[in-house]
């Protein structure tokens, strides 16, 4: 008996095989491709969106206005989901494509899941070269796509209609493996899209792809368990791979049962909640001090689902104790060997809940327990003052703006951010309450990543308030995704913070001897300085102009005022403030290393170079 086939395009066949696609973890199941994002142009709107239009009430469509975006606002969807549902990114071909790739990396890094499936050139070549092509001399077959390639997990292009099975098979493959997934690439030719093919039924079926929970080797285990119970100063770094495994649970029971203190990387933040006794805060560069001197001390490093990045370990200062050790427990072998460690290959939730079993009846000594607690109270304090504005009438520090927002928000919030100064702040001061609350995207750290994320996030759980925390720089980057918010009736809140320029990197120019050149928002004069007043650009009119509400808010009292009335509100909110620049954050606790000129002719840079020497002279390679 012959197999029914269907006559498809190969674009309608690929966005019916999408809308069959789902993930189980846990019992529960999902939408993979929960949607798809496009920006039509010629190389895919004869084709995608054809498929898009045809399937429309199986696949549902977002409108972009910059590819970059749509991929930000897919990933942030992917991140508050979990990883088990993403969406999908279509562009046109030449600068639609390659505008992908900034995303991409961002994904990828991240170990988050996106589909792109850019345009691409004619696979027949019947006009050559046509619009927006890269000629290339001597390889024929290469296409701007190929950018594309060191920044996705997979890539393929589909030269051939039924060349797509496999590779679609595959992309489904990638993109549902904790260990590999990241952006996945499917370039398309422009005439393959449009081409028809009769294409066997079971290729739309309904699929189930299980996210697995690899358990420890028992080997592993037993290594890793009588490390941690040699260990007098053990010390767990919870990363990111704590919130994609929703190992939270399993964290928590296992400080409970050893009290092993738990510091947190940026996209482990939140894996304990903030008050939980056990919790010390971030580490490393933007890390407390209470996690950094436990750090320093530590014989015994446990990470938990985190890269080891240089602003994790102070560019290989932090972990000082001449004996310190090192296990990673991680699902990727890659990350698990880092730093010479003691290896456990696993799934995170399923390796801490056999290491809690396997160090039954183990706990720290008390009188270190006392220390780190003690320690984290003392923290607090630095916080609470942070925090603090005890003057209604006064203009706002940026560290005032958080504790405004702290004041305001509830344990179901998300707090979004990507880069500038505010993720240090964020790091050090934010007290995360539940484990989706903090947001924070520094992998890549993405100027302009957080509008569209919060657009993202806004769909995964749309009863929930999400709150976009960019600077002035950040805002100027990428302030379009404003329109799809507006577009898609989405009550995503953008508080905008006024400085007037590149404050973190400002700040970290100083520090470097290349004395803040190139870095505030000022007027040119005479002799080609940037000196004067601000530029008159008013960035919250702009915010209006793109269709939000816009709150004013000049004081600390009338900050707190506006966040109340944007988290109640159920239309795109900014909350526009002008911060005083007196810095009013806690000093970085740990090294970061940014080379300084080795040899220079202006005093900042020379005394630099001293202060850089110094802080290199105390990197360590554990090996």
């Amino acid at each position: 008996m012959s197999t029914p086939t269907h006559r498809l395009t190969t674009a309608q066949a690929l966005v019916r095989f999408l809308a069959a696609q789902y993930t189980e973890r846990d019992g529960v199941r999902q939408r993979l491709i929960a949607g798809t994002w496009g920006i039509f142009g010629h190389g895919n709107v004869a084709g995608i969106g054809q498929a898009l239009v045809e399937n429309a009430h199986v696949m549902p469509y977002h409108q972009g206005r910059n590819e970059q975006a749509m991929v930000h606002a897919a990933v942030g969807y992917a991140r508050q989901r979990g990883r088990l549902s993403t969406q999908a990114v279509t562009t046109s071909i030449g600068p639609g494509a390659t505008n992908l790739v900034t995303g991409a990396a961002l994904a990828t890094i991240n170990r988050l899941p996106v589909l792109l499936l850019p345009g691409d050139y004619f696979a027949a070549h019947p006009a050559d070269p046509l619009l927006q092509q890269l000629e290339h001399p001597v390889e024929a077959d290469v296409s701007v796509n190929d950018t594309l390639r060191p920044v996705s997990r997979y890539f393929d292009r589909i030269t051939r209609p039924e060349a797509l099975i496999a590779s679609a098979l595959n992309a489904m493959r990638v993109l549902t493996d904790p260990a590999e997934t990241g952006a996945v690439t499917l370039a398309l030719p422009q005439d393959v899209q449009a081409e028809a093919y009769d294409w066997p039924g079971e290729f739309f079926a309904e699929r189930v792809w299980r996210v697995r929970r690899p358990a420890p080797d028992p080997a592993e285990l037993a290594a890793a368990a009588d490390a941690i119970r040699s260990a007098s100063r053990p010390l767990i770094v919870a990363g990111g791979g704590v919130h994609h495994s929703a190992a939270e649970d399993a964290l928590r029971s296992l400080a409970d049962a050893t009290g092993i203190p738990v510091a947190s990387t940026q996209a482990g933040k939140g894996s304990l909640r903030y008050d939980h006794p056990a919790d010390v805060g971030g580490i490393g560069h933007t890390g407390t001090a209470v996690a950094d001197h436990l750090a320093r001390t530590a014989d015994l490093v446990v990470g938990v689902g985190t890269r080891h990045t240089d602003f994790t370990t102070a560019s290989g200062t932090l972990f000082q104790n001449p004996g310190v050790g090192f296990v990673n427990l991680n699902i990727t072998a890659f990350d698990a060997h880092k730093l010479a460690a003691t290896t456990l290959v696993c799934d995170a939730r399923a390796g801490l809940t056999a290491l809690t079993e396997a160090l039954a009846g183990h706990r720290v000594d008390a009188a270190y327990e006392a220390e780190y607690r003690a320690g984290k109270e003392r923290w607090e304090r630095v916080v609470e003052a942070a925090l603090r504005a005890d003057d209604d009438s006064a203009v706002p520090t940026q560290t005032q703006v958080l504790g405004a927002l702290d004041t305001v928000v509830g344990d179901e919030d998300v707090v979004i951010n990507a880069a500038g100064s505010l993720p240090g702040d964020l790091h050090k001061l934010w007290r995360a309450r539940s484990p989706r609350q903090y947001h924070l995207e520094y992998g890549y750290s993405c100027m302009g990543y957080e509008i569209p994320a919060a657009v993202g996030v806004q769909q995964a759980a749309p009863d929930t308030p999400v709150w976009a925390l960019v600077g002035d720089g950040t805002y100027l980057m990428m302030p379009t995704e404003i329109v799809t918010a507006v577009q898609e009736g989405l009550p995503v809140n953008v508080v905008l913070v006024q400085n007037h320029g590149y404050a973190s990197i400002g700040g970290l120019s100083e520090s470097v001897g290349a004395e803040r050149f190139g870095t505030a928002y000022r007027h040119r004069v005479a002799d080609g300085s940037f000196t004067g007043a601000p530029l008159p650009v008013d960035l919250a009119a702009n915010a209006g102009s793109l269709g939000m509400d816009v709150l004013r808010a000049k004081t600390v009292g009338e900050l707190r005022e506006a966040l109340r009335t944007a988290r109640a509100s159920d239309r795109p909110t900014c909350v526009y403030v002008e911060t005083d620049p007196a810095p009013t954050a806690p000093s970085a606790e740990a090294w970061w290393d940014v080379p300084v000129a080795e040899v220079a002719g202006r005093e900042p840079a020379v005394l630099a170079r001293e202060r850089y020497d110094r802080e290199a002279a105390r990197r360590r390679r554990h090996l």
